[in-house]
Protein backbone atom coordinates (compact mmCIF):
# COMPACT_ATOMS: atom_id res chain seq x y z
CA UNK A 1 0.00 0.00 0.00
CA UNK A 2 1.61 3.46 -0.96
CA UNK A 3 1.49 6.52 0.42
CA UNK A 4 -1.44 7.68 -0.88
CA UNK A 5 -3.34 4.73 -0.36
CA UNK A 6 -2.78 4.54 3.62
CA UNK A 7 -3.87 8.64 3.95
CA UNK A 8 -6.76 7.70 1.64
CA UNK A 9 -7.93 5.20 3.97
CA UNK A 10 -7.98 7.55 6.64
CA UNK A 11 -10.60 10.26 5.52
CA UNK A 12 -14.45 9.08 6.48
CA UNK A 13 -16.76 7.60 4.00
CA UNK A 14 -18.41 10.84 4.36
CA UNK A 15 -16.99 14.42 4.91
CA UNK A 16 -18.19 16.16 8.07
CA UNK A 17 -17.38 19.77 8.64
CA UNK A 18 -18.07 18.56 12.06
CA UNK A 19 -17.08 22.00 14.15
CA UNK A 20 -14.97 20.30 16.88
CA UNK A 21 -13.36 17.52 14.77
CA UNK A 22 -10.15 18.13 14.11
CA UNK A 23 -8.56 18.18 10.69
CA UNK A 24 -5.31 17.22 9.71
CA UNK A 25 -3.47 17.26 6.94
CA UNK A 26 -0.03 15.08 6.44
CA UNK A 27 2.82 16.70 4.31
CA UNK A 28 3.58 13.49 2.44
CA UNK A 29 7.48 14.23 0.77
CA UNK A 30 8.73 12.02 -1.89
CA UNK A 31 11.03 10.21 0.60
CA UNK A 32 9.25 10.32 3.52
CA UNK A 33 8.97 7.35 5.74
CA UNK A 34 6.60 5.04 5.07
CA UNK A 35 6.21 3.97 8.97
CA UNK A 36 6.10 7.85 10.01
CA UNK A 37 3.22 7.66 7.32
CA UNK A 38 1.59 4.82 8.47
CA UNK A 39 2.08 5.70 12.20
CA UNK A 40 0.01 9.22 11.72
CA UNK A 41 -3.01 7.60 10.22
CA UNK A 42 -2.95 4.38 12.26
CA UNK A 43 -2.41 6.30 15.04
CA UNK A 44 -5.81 8.68 14.61
CA UNK A 45 -7.70 5.98 13.30
CA UNK A 46 -7.27 3.88 16.13
CA UNK A 47 -8.03 7.46 18.44
CA UNK A 48 -11.32 7.72 16.07
CA UNK A 49 -12.11 4.67 16.80
CA UNK A 50 -11.72 4.36 20.50
CA UNK A 51 -13.93 7.89 20.44
CA UNK A 52 -16.57 5.90 19.06
CA UNK A 53 -16.71 2.93 21.23
CA UNK A 54 -17.24 5.63 24.06
CA UNK A 55 -19.43 7.21 22.69
CA UNK A 56 -17.86 10.14 21.49
CA UNK A 57 -17.95 11.51 17.57
CA UNK A 58 -14.93 11.34 15.21
CA UNK A 59 -11.44 13.66 16.85
CA UNK A 60 -9.67 13.20 13.79
CA UNK A 61 -10.43 13.84 10.03
CA UNK A 62 -6.91 13.07 8.19
CA UNK A 63 -6.89 14.81 4.94
CA UNK A 64 -4.60 13.28 2.18
CA UNK A 65 -2.30 15.24 0.81
CA UNK A 66 -4.10 18.04 -1.67
CA UNK A 67 -3.43 16.73 -5.59
CA UNK A 68 -2.58 20.07 -6.82
CA UNK A 69 0.37 20.88 -4.58
CA UNK A 70 0.83 21.50 -1.01
CA UNK A 71 -2.26 22.72 -0.07
CA UNK A 72 -3.44 26.28 0.44
CA UNK A 73 -3.50 28.81 3.98
CA UNK A 74 -6.30 29.71 2.68
CA UNK A 75 -8.07 26.61 2.98
CA UNK A 76 -6.87 26.18 6.31
CA UNK A 77 -6.61 22.69 8.75
CA UNK A 78 -6.06 22.89 12.32
CA UNK A 79 -3.23 20.92 12.47
CA UNK A 80 0.24 19.73 10.01
CA UNK A 81 2.43 17.01 10.63
CA UNK A 82 5.32 16.33 8.91
CA UNK A 83 6.74 12.55 8.61
CA UNK A 84 10.14 11.68 8.77
CA UNK A 85 12.19 12.51 6.12
CA UNK A 86 15.01 9.58 5.05
CA UNK A 87 18.30 11.72 5.79
CA UNK A 88 21.38 10.54 7.11
CA UNK A 89 24.03 12.58 6.79
CA UNK A 90 24.58 16.49 6.05
CA UNK A 91 25.12 15.89 2.60
CA UNK A 92 21.98 14.11 1.65
CA UNK A 93 20.37 16.97 4.58
CA UNK A 94 21.64 19.94 1.84
CA UNK A 95 20.36 17.70 -1.59
CA UNK A 96 16.96 17.33 0.11
CA UNK A 97 16.08 20.73 1.41
CA UNK A 98 17.22 22.10 -1.84
CA UNK A 99 14.76 19.95 -4.00
CA UNK A 100 11.71 21.85 -5.27
CA UNK A 101 9.12 20.12 -3.65
CA UNK A 102 10.88 20.36 -0.29
CA UNK A 103 11.57 24.36 -0.73
CA UNK A 104 7.41 24.25 -1.85
CA UNK A 105 6.82 22.28 1.44
CA UNK A 106 8.44 24.97 3.44
CA UNK A 107 6.49 27.66 2.10
CA UNK A 108 3.37 26.26 2.76
CA UNK A 109 4.24 25.24 6.65
CA UNK A 110 4.98 28.90 6.26
CA UNK A 111 1.59 30.16 5.23
CA UNK A 112 -0.33 27.18 6.97
CA UNK A 113 1.41 28.46 10.55
CA UNK A 114 0.67 32.50 9.83
CA UNK A 115 -2.61 31.06 8.89
CA UNK A 116 -2.99 29.32 12.44
CA UNK A 117 -2.39 26.15 11.52
CA UNK A 118 -0.99 23.84 14.61
CA UNK A 119 2.70 22.13 13.29
CA UNK A 120 4.40 19.01 13.95
CA UNK A 121 7.25 17.35 12.44
CA UNK A 122 9.28 14.11 13.32
CA UNK A 123 12.72 13.16 12.93
CA UNK A 124 14.86 15.16 10.00
CA UNK A 125 11.12 16.33 9.15
CA UNK A 126 12.05 18.84 12.02
CA UNK A 127 14.64 20.41 9.28
CA UNK A 128 11.85 21.53 7.12
CA UNK A 129 9.93 23.63 9.99
CA UNK A 130 13.11 25.11 10.64
CA UNK A 131 13.60 25.86 6.81
CA UNK A 132 10.23 27.61 7.05
CA UNK A 133 11.41 29.76 9.68
CA UNK A 134 8.91 28.57 12.62
CA UNK A 135 11.24 27.57 14.92
CA UNK A 136 12.95 30.48 15.37
CA UNK A 137 13.37 31.24 19.32
CA UNK A 138 11.31 27.92 20.01
CA UNK A 139 11.97 25.02 21.73
CA UNK A 140 12.45 21.89 19.32
CA UNK A 141 14.12 18.16 18.80
CA UNK A 142 15.07 16.30 16.42
CA UNK A 143 16.86 13.29 15.30
CA UNK A 144 19.96 12.66 17.16
CA UNK A 145 22.10 11.82 15.14
CA UNK A 146 21.90 14.82 13.22
CA UNK A 147 20.95 17.58 16.00
CA UNK A 148 24.85 18.46 15.83
CA UNK A 149 24.26 19.57 11.88
CA UNK A 150 21.26 21.38 12.95
CA UNK A 151 22.08 23.32 15.97
CA UNK A 152 24.67 24.66 13.48
CA UNK A 153 22.85 25.14 10.77
CA UNK A 154 19.40 26.62 12.50
CA UNK A 155 21.22 28.45 15.90
CA UNK A 156 17.95 30.70 16.35
CA UNK A 157 16.49 27.25 17.22
CA UNK A 158 16.80 25.85 20.96
CA UNK A 159 17.49 23.14 20.41
CA UNK A 160 16.64 20.27 23.37
CA UNK A 161 17.88 17.03 21.44
CA UNK A 162 17.52 15.07 24.46
CA UNK A 163 13.96 14.85 24.56
CA UNK A 164 11.82 12.62 22.45
CA UNK A 165 9.11 15.09 21.85
CA UNK A 166 8.83 19.05 22.44
CA UNK A 167 5.61 21.54 22.14
CA UNK A 168 6.56 25.13 22.25
CA UNK A 169 3.43 26.79 21.55
CA UNK A 170 1.77 25.61 18.24
CA UNK A 171 4.78 23.25 17.18
CA UNK A 172 5.35 19.96 18.30
CA UNK A 173 8.43 18.31 16.94
CA UNK A 174 9.74 14.37 18.00
CA UNK A 175 13.26 12.72 17.62
CA UNK A 176 14.21 9.95 16.10
CA UNK A 177 12.25 7.94 13.45
CA UNK A 178 9.79 5.90 15.66
CA UNK A 179 9.57 9.14 17.93
CA UNK A 180 6.91 9.79 15.19
CA UNK A 181 4.40 7.43 17.39
CA UNK A 182 5.09 9.20 20.33
CA UNK A 183 4.68 12.42 18.56
CA UNK A 184 1.20 11.30 17.20
CA UNK A 185 0.35 9.77 21.11
CA UNK A 186 1.04 13.52 22.16
CA UNK A 187 -1.20 15.17 19.77
CA UNK A 188 -3.89 12.82 20.29
CA UNK A 189 -3.78 14.10 23.97
CA UNK A 190 -3.73 18.07 22.61
CA UNK A 191 -6.26 17.33 20.92
CA UNK A 192 -8.76 14.80 21.86
CA UNK A 193 -7.49 14.30 25.63
CA UNK A 194 -5.07 12.80 27.85
CA UNK A 195 -7.26 9.52 28.62
CA UNK A 196 -7.81 9.13 24.87
CA UNK A 197 -4.32 9.33 24.46
CA UNK A 198 -3.39 6.85 27.30
CA UNK A 199 -6.34 4.42 25.87
CA UNK A 200 -4.42 4.73 22.47
CA UNK A 201 -1.06 3.95 23.94
CA UNK A 202 -2.76 0.87 25.73
CA UNK A 203 -4.38 -0.29 22.88
CA UNK A 204 -1.18 -0.20 20.60
CA UNK A 205 0.81 -1.47 23.43
CA UNK A 206 3.06 1.41 23.77
CA UNK A 207 5.07 3.06 26.58
CA UNK A 208 5.15 6.63 26.92
CA UNK A 209 8.87 7.86 26.75
CA UNK A 210 10.37 10.99 27.64
CA UNK A 211 13.75 10.97 26.45
CA UNK A 212 16.12 9.60 23.52
CA UNK A 213 19.15 9.61 25.53
CA UNK A 214 19.32 6.05 25.81
CA UNK A 215 18.82 5.21 21.98
CA UNK A 216 22.02 7.21 21.38
CA UNK A 217 24.80 5.54 19.79
CA UNK A 218 27.95 8.28 19.76
CA UNK A 219 30.08 6.32 17.29
CA UNK A 220 27.41 6.97 14.81
CA UNK A 221 27.23 10.75 15.18
CA UNK A 222 31.42 10.96 15.92
CA UNK A 223 32.04 9.04 12.69
CA UNK A 224 31.27 12.42 11.31
CA UNK A 225 34.65 13.54 12.50
CA UNK A 226 37.85 11.56 12.12
CA UNK A 227 39.48 13.32 15.20
CA UNK A 228 37.23 12.76 17.23
CA UNK A 229 36.52 9.13 16.10
CA UNK A 230 40.64 8.71 17.10
CA UNK A 231 39.92 10.29 20.59
CA UNK A 232 37.53 8.20 21.24
CA UNK A 233 39.47 5.13 20.36
CA UNK A 234 42.17 5.91 22.30
CA UNK A 235 39.40 6.87 25.58
CA UNK A 236 37.86 3.89 25.40
CA UNK A 237 41.34 1.77 25.83
CA UNK A 238 41.85 4.58 28.98
CA UNK A 239 39.28 4.59 30.58
CA UNK A 240 39.64 3.10 33.99
CA UNK A 241 42.47 5.90 34.28
CA UNK A 242 42.30 9.81 35.46
CA UNK A 243 41.65 11.17 31.84
CA UNK A 244 40.24 14.37 30.72
CA UNK A 245 39.90 17.04 28.38
CA UNK A 246 43.58 17.51 27.36
CA UNK A 247 44.61 13.80 27.46
CA UNK A 248 41.75 13.61 24.78
CA UNK A 249 42.35 16.38 22.84
CA UNK A 250 45.95 15.08 22.60
CA UNK A 251 45.36 11.79 21.19
CA UNK A 252 43.68 13.52 18.57
CA UNK A 253 46.78 15.93 17.84
CA UNK A 254 44.16 18.98 19.03
CA UNK A 255 44.62 22.27 20.81
CA UNK A 256 42.11 21.94 23.84
CA UNK A 257 40.30 24.72 22.34
CA UNK A 258 39.90 23.19 18.65
CA UNK A 259 39.31 19.75 20.26
CA UNK A 260 36.59 21.11 22.40
CA UNK A 261 34.67 22.95 19.46
CA UNK A 262 35.29 19.67 17.10
CA UNK A 263 33.59 17.22 19.77
CA UNK A 264 30.45 20.11 19.78
CA UNK A 265 29.85 20.02 16.19
CA UNK A 266 30.54 16.30 15.76
CA UNK A 267 28.45 15.21 18.89
CA UNK A 268 26.62 18.55 20.47
CA UNK A 269 28.55 17.68 23.67
CA UNK A 270 31.05 19.01 25.79
CA UNK A 271 34.17 17.26 25.92
CA UNK A 272 33.27 16.03 29.91
CA UNK A 273 29.59 15.26 28.84
CA UNK A 274 31.46 13.26 25.92
CA UNK A 275 33.49 11.12 28.13
CA UNK A 276 31.22 10.62 30.77
CA UNK A 277 29.15 9.24 27.64
CA UNK A 278 31.53 6.89 27.37
CA UNK A 279 32.02 5.81 30.88
CA UNK A 280 28.43 5.08 31.56
CA UNK A 281 28.18 3.32 28.00
CA UNK A 282 30.90 0.82 29.03
CA UNK A 283 29.73 0.29 32.56
CA UNK A 284 26.37 -0.79 31.06
CA UNK A 285 28.52 -3.17 29.05
CA UNK A 286 29.93 -4.69 31.63
CA UNK A 287 26.76 -4.67 34.00
CA UNK A 288 25.18 -6.46 31.26
CA UNK A 289 27.85 -9.19 30.26
CA UNK A 290 29.71 -9.58 33.60
CA UNK A 291 29.63 -10.61 37.17
CA UNK A 292 31.55 -7.63 38.69
CA UNK A 293 29.90 -5.96 41.77
CA UNK A 294 29.29 -2.59 40.61
CA UNK A 295 32.60 -1.01 43.15
CA UNK A 296 34.51 -2.73 40.33
CA UNK A 297 32.34 -2.11 37.65
CA UNK A 298 32.70 1.79 38.47
CA UNK A 299 36.54 1.49 38.79
CA UNK A 300 36.33 0.06 35.46
CA UNK A 301 35.44 2.91 34.08
CA UNK A 302 37.14 5.74 35.98
CA UNK A 303 35.11 6.18 39.31
CA UNK A 304 36.19 5.97 42.44
CA UNK A 305 33.42 5.01 44.31
CA UNK A 306 29.72 3.75 42.75
CA UNK A 307 28.14 6.85 43.93
CA UNK A 308 29.97 8.43 41.32
CA UNK A 309 28.49 5.61 39.18
CA UNK A 310 24.98 6.19 40.13
CA UNK A 311 25.03 9.66 39.33
CA UNK A 312 26.75 9.84 35.95
CA UNK A 313 24.04 6.80 34.43
CA UNK A 314 21.14 8.34 36.14
CA UNK A 315 22.70 11.76 34.05
CA UNK A 316 22.70 9.79 31.36
CA UNK A 317 20.50 7.48 31.21
CA UNK A 318 17.88 8.10 33.92
CA UNK A 319 18.49 4.36 35.53
CA UNK A 320 20.70 3.01 38.56
CA UNK A 321 23.51 0.71 38.04
CA UNK A 322 21.12 -1.78 39.52
CA UNK A 323 18.22 -1.64 37.09
CA UNK A 324 20.50 -1.65 34.23
CA UNK A 325 21.47 -4.86 35.97
CA UNK A 326 18.08 -5.74 36.60
CA UNK A 327 17.52 -5.95 32.27
CA UNK A 328 20.44 -8.75 32.20
CA UNK A 329 18.84 -10.32 34.52
CA UNK A 330 15.00 -10.53 32.79
CA UNK A 331 16.37 -10.81 29.68
CA UNK A 332 17.51 -14.54 30.52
Amino acid sequence: MDHDEVLERARPATFRAVRDMTSVRVLDLEGAMATSVAITVDVLDTANRLALRSGRADQFDVQPWVANGYGDATDPVDLVVVPGLGMRNSQEVRSRLAAPDARAGAHYLKEAAAAGSEIAASCAGVFLLAEAGILDRRRATTTWWLAPLFACRYPAVRLTPADLVVTDGPVTTAGAALAHLDLMLTLVGRHGGEALARECARYLAVDRRRSQSPYVMPETIEGADSDVAIARSWALQHLDTSIGVRDLAAAAHLSPRTFTRRISEATGMSPARFLRRLRVERAVELLHNTDLAVTGVAHAVGYSDPTALRRAMSQELGMSPRTVRGQRTRAH
